[in-house]
This record gives structure tokens, C-alpha cells and sequence, in this order.
């Protein structure tokens, strides 16, 4: 947690927006996640095949996530856009509509209101991602936003956690709504807080102002080989970290006949522990050894995930509940490492006033081919697989989706070779 103590400006005002987004994001993740772990019993109830489980939780949420999510970055990279109202008028949508879920009576309810979820959402992280970048400096830009990016671990890890608990005892329905909305409380506290001052440095007569139309921005990140590359790698990335998250709650449930609560409670803490850890040691290597050769901000993602491919194999393997869970610790945090260093690379490698429209074009690339077709993708094989495997059919999906861990690795890779020519030429 030491970044936050760090960057610090004017009366320690980075440090407490800093801790103010961290809070904002980790209830992003909890209203993002927790139909994960309400999933089987939402299924069950509601008689749910795995592909409308996987369009529940990946597409209805994804696809206006990212539609949305375009323009409303272009919104928040204009000088007289105060990113904190943008933000807490978000956390209201997303907050109420979690609560709505709670509502739906049938599929095609369910599916609505999550995608009222993905709207508020679509608000959040852009904005954040440019807030951070203006205020924090380039050598320590990568651990900030893992900072920031803790918000994921964290809010799966509560979602997880929190929703099992809930549903056990309460109900998915209640669940829904307890977790939804104590955001719309934060909302006021981000609308009275949260600052969003210096926009004034960058005006349209200096290189790094903002390009006149969407089409404009969206040229101007594209030129950079090494985003473009970054995209690739991190949409993969998001596809199975996404794909495998929402499955692995569930093949404990159908495989190892744990309860949601136990799922919450065992897989969401020590798999939420792991993805901190991951994390901020992602992002403290990104700052450390990207000193000196910028190529190492990527070496610890593209590495972490090669090791990370047969440990994952072998815990869906493993016939014992505890032992998968202990396997699947160490590549649940190699899976972590790229946060930082990808989140980060995004605001070094654009000009100054497209860097929220580039962290919106990698959420638009991550969360519509990551959360949209992920758990959809691994749950129509799912469905097919079931005839012959049963309950089981998750297991071998997830056998599958280990090993395309290697394909982000690649990327990964490749784009670390990109990076000294390419990284903070604009500042």
C-alpha cells in the first residue's frame, strides 16, 4: 500500500484520491462479481442453462460496458469535464441497478439489469485511469495504477466472499441488494471529495490537447505499435481470467459439491489474497526494473504466465477440493502481475489528452472479448460437453482453458520488445 503514501501532492491530495478510487473500484468489482458466485443458485431457481448463465454473467454486462464506454471517455478527456461528478454519478447507476437485480423474476430480467449495471460502469475506470496519470509522475506511474488496480482483487475477493455468505443465508435475491446500495452512500462522499484540478495545462494549442472527434482520438492511440499490441494481449488475458473466474466458482459447486458460501469464503479469500499479491508485485517489478530497460515492465507478465499454465492444469486435475485450491494460488497471482504494468504502459504510450479514450479502448477490447465471450464461450462448451461428462463438463473446460494462458504470454512479450522505443515519448 506503500504508493499511496507516496504520490502524494498538495496536502496529500494524490494520496487521498488515490484511496478514494481504490474504494470506488473495489465496489465496482464487488457488483461486477458477485453474480459469479450467485450464479448456480440463480440457475437452479430460475432454470438456467450454462449458456444463459455465461450470457448473465459475460455479454449483458459486457456489451454496454464497451459501447458506452467509448464515449464516455471522449467525455471525460475534454478540459471541462470534472471527472470526480462523472464518477460518482456512475457509482449511482451501477449501485441502484446491482440492487435491481435482486428484482428479476425471469431470464430476460435478469439479463436487463445487468446490463443497466454495465451503463453505470462504463463511467468508472477511463475517468480514473486519466485522474491518476495527470497526477501521479512516469517513474511511478505503474505501481499507482496497481494500485488502483487492487480494486479487482479486492472486490472479487468481497464479492466472492460477501455474496456467498449472503446467498447461504439470505438469499441470491437479498444478496443482490445488500451489496448494491451502500454505493449510492459512496457516490456522495466521491461527489463531495473528489477533485479534479490542472485541467487547464493542457488547452488545445499544446501537443498533448485533446483531438477534435472520437475518430481523431482513437487514430492517435492507434499509432502506437506497442498499444496495439497491448490490446491484443490483454483482451486475451481478460478472456480467461474472466472465462475461468466465473467457471471455477462454479466447477468447486458442481465437481467438489462445496456451498456458495464455501466457494466465497475459501476460493474468494485465498484467491483474492493471491490476486493482491499478485498485483502490487506486478506493478512494484513494472517500476523497479523498468528503470533502466523499459522492456522489463512486461517481463514479469509475459514470464508469470507461462509458469502459470501447468500449475492451473493441475489443479482442475487435483480430485481434492483443498489441494485444487492450493495449486491454484500461485497462478492466480502470476495471472495478476500485468495490471499495473498494462493499465500503466496505456497512459505512457498515447498523448496527454487521449489517455482516458485509450484505457476505454482496452476495457472496450477486454471486457467485450474478456467478460462478454469468456464465460459465454466456456459455457456453450460446457453445455456441449455435459452429455457425456455431466457435472464434470466445467472440469474439462477448464483443463482447455489452461493452457491458452500461453497466448497472452506471447503478446506480452512481444510487446515488452516495442516499449524502450515507444514508452513516454509523449511526456
Amino acid at each position: 500500500m506503500g504508493v499511496a503514501s507516496d504520490a502524494t501532492g498538495p496536502n496529500g491530495s494524490t494520496r487521498v484520491m488515490l484511496w478514494l478510487l481504490l474504494i470506488v473500484y473495489i465496489f465496482n468489482f464487488i457488483d461486477r462479481q458477485i453474480v459469479n458466485i450467485l450464479a448456480e443458485p440463480i440457475s437452479r431457481e430460475l432454470r438456467l442453462s450454462d449458456t444463459q448463465i455465461g450470457l448473465m454473467t459475460g455479454i449483458a454486462f459486457a456489451l454496454f460496458y464497451t459501447v458506452l464506454g467509448l464515449p464516455i471517455a471522449r467525455y471525460a478527456d475534454k478540459a471541462t469535464t470534472h471527472r470526480g461528478k462523472l464518477i460518482a454519478g456512475a457509482l449511482v447507476i451501477w449501485s441502484a441497478m446491482t440492487a435491481v437485480c435482486g428484482l428479476a423474476q425471469n431470464f430476460v430480467q435478469l439479463l436487463f439489469a445487468r446490463m443497466g449495471v454495465g451503463i453505470g460502469e462504463a463511467g468508472c475506470t477511463p475517468a480514473a485511469h486519466s485522474l491518476i496519470a495527470d497526477r501521479v509522475p512516469a517513474e511511478r506511474r505503474a505501481s499507482a495504477l496497481a494500485f488502483y488496480a487492487l480494486g479487482i482483487p479486492v472486490g472479487s475477493l468481497l464479492g466472492l466472499l460477501i455474496g456467498g455468505l449472503l446467498a447461504d443465508t439470505l438469499g441470491w435475491r437479498k444478496a443482490f441488494m445488500v451489496v448494491g446500495l451502500p454505493g449510492i452512500v459512496l457516490a456522495f462522499v466521491v461527489l463531495l471529495v473528489l477533485k479534479d484540478g490542472n485541467r487547464k495545462l493542457h488547452t488545445a494549442a499544446t501537443p498533448g490537447a485533446a483531438p477534435d472527434t472520437l475518430r481523431q482520438s482513437l487514430t492517435a492511440v492507434m499509432r502506437s505499435r506497442a498499444y496495439v499490441l497491448l490490446l491484443v494481449a490483454g483482451s486475451s488475458a481478460s478472456f480467461l481470467s474472466y472465462g475461468k473466474g466465473t467457471w471455477t466458482t462454479i466447477f468447486f459447486q458442481r465437481s467438489h459439491g462445496l456451498s456458495p458460501g464455501e466457494v466465497g469464503f475459501y476460493f474468494g479469500l485465498w484467491g483474492g489474497l493471491a490476486g493482491i499479491t499478485g498485483t502490487l508485485l506486478g506493478g512494484w517489478l513494472a517500476d523497479r526494473f523498468g528503470k533502466t530497460n523499459r522492456q522489463h515492465v512486461m517481463t514479469a507478465p509475459a514470464i508469470g504466465m507461462v509458469i502459470a499454465v501447468p500449475l492451473a492444469f493441475s489443479a482442475y486435475f487435483a480430485t481434492d477440493w483443498r489441494l485444487s485450491l492450493l495449486l491454484l494460488m500461485i497462478p492466480t497471482a502470476l495471472n495478476s502481475l500485468y495490471y499495473g504494468p498494462t493499465y500503466s504502459s496505456v497512459q505512457g504510450l498515447v498523448p496527454l489528452r487521449t489517455r482516458a479514450i485509450a484505457s476505454a479502448v482496452l476495457l472496450f477490447c477486454q471486457n467485450l472479448i474478456g467478460l462478454g465471450l469468456g464465460p459465454l464461450f466456456f459455457g456453450m462448451v460446457s453445455d456441449f460437453l455435459k452429455p457425456e461428462y455431466g457435472d464434470n463438463s466445467v472440469r474439462y473446460v477448464l483443463f482447455g482453458a489452461a493452457w491458452l494462458g500461453l497466448i497472452p504470454a506471447f503478446f506480452f512479450w512481444r510487446t515488452s520488445l516495442r516499449l524502450n522505443e515507444e514508452l513516454d515519448r509523449h511526456t
